[in-house]
């Protein structure tokens, strides 16, 4: 917490600061597209006395887009928060054992049959990416294992091996197929594509439940932070909490894949962030790596919207610009300090 006293008096607030930050990029990413809508525009659409064409824009586009975007980066920051945590490695994200390209093979073979774009038929979707992230779990650790142990050294070979295998078959899956999956392709760069009312909602059962378990385990997940004998000692059940966090974070990461693609670095960058500001206590570092999270999506959504108006290119790519060399720079930490 040694920058947290650096901090403006505000900041010092972690909770409300975030949620403050929160609340901003919301309305922002309301208010900017096409057609610019003033926020008192929206205070009168609130009170169903706004235009009716601004109406339209808000409850239609712009709202479940930028509900869709939020719910995404709070996923993929608290998945990456609770990797960081249970591997003790500040390179881990939802991407470190492969499972978000598992999670997308798993989406794009659910594109490929061609569901109704009903609730029940989006709901295959996150149901398809969740079942692959945890094949892809299960098999990244059986790779990985040695003896009774799991080297992170080898958690991270075999997850960049198995991710790049997961990528090729999707790609392959994508040259084949009908020109109904090959328009995945923007879908996999990162965009939200599937925002609607039906893909939020069946998209939240799996958040609710990921994003819940992580936030309840963060006790547990600082014990860990001990080692795991020392963590044995204290009465944690070091096995089934590891397996649990696992398919928390799993189910976290697919469900924010299914519906917004493969958005590199988010999951890696805000939870290193908030560390670094608000200390490394998982209790809260979680909840503001979650509210953090939805924040710094959103706004990586509005300059992807912006940079290159009217045509918008994928959030993955704006994420990438920012997080690669962020990337570098923990790396280099990491280097010169060794792993925390």
């Amino acid at each position: 917490m040694y920058l947290f006293h650096c901090l403006p008096p505000l900041m010092r607030k972690p909770f409300l600061s975030s949620f403050l930050f929160l609340f901003f990029a919301f309305v922002l990413s309301l208010a900017i597209g096409a057609v610019f809508i003033y926020p008192i525009e929206m205070w009168k659409i609130l009170q169903g006395a706004g235009e009716e064409k601004y109406a339209f824009i808000i409850w239609n586009i712009r709202l479940p887009r930028t509900i869709l975007v939020a719910l995404t980066g709070a996923a993929l920051s608290g998945s990456g928060a609770a990797y960081q945590g249970l591997f003790r490695n500040p390179l881990a994200d939802p991407f470190l054992i492969g499972v978000a390209s598992g999670a997308g093979l798993g989406a794009v073979i659910a594109m490929s049959i061609q569901w109704p774009y009903t609730f029940w038929g989006l709901m295959a979707i996150p149901a398809a990416s969740f079942i692959f992230a945890l094949l892809t779990v299960f098999i990244v650790y059986f790779l990985a294992r040695v003896g009774q142990t799991v080297p992170t050294t080898n958690l991270i070979l075999a997850g960049v091996a198995f991710s790049s295998f997961a990528t090729s078959l999707t790609s392959f899956l994508m040259l084949r197929s009908t020109s109904e999956v090959r328009r995945a392709l923007g879908w996999l760069l990162g965009g939200a594509s599937q925002a609607g009312w039906t893909a939020i909602l069946a998209m939240l059962p799996y958040l609710v439940i990921g994003l819940g378990i992580l936030i309840i385990f963060g006790y547990r997940l600082n014990l860990l932070q001990f080692g795991d004998d020392q963590a044995q000692h204290m009465g944690v059940n070091v096995n089934r909490t590891k397996t649990i966090l696992l398919i928390a974070s799993s189910l976290a990461t697919a469900a924010a894949v299914a519906f917004s693609g493969i958005i590199g670095f988010i999951g890696l960058v805000v939870p290193h962030i908030m560390r670094l500001w608000f200390g490394a206590d998982y209790r809260r570092l979680i909840p503001l790596s979650i509210i953090s999270g939805a924040s710094a999506l959103l706004l990586s959504d509005i300059i992807a919207r912006i940079v290159l108006a009217p045509q918008e290119i994928p959030v993955g790519i704006i994420t990438a610009l920012v997080g690669a060399p962020f990337f570098l720079w923990v790396l280099r930490r990491v280097k010169n300090q060794g792993y925390w």
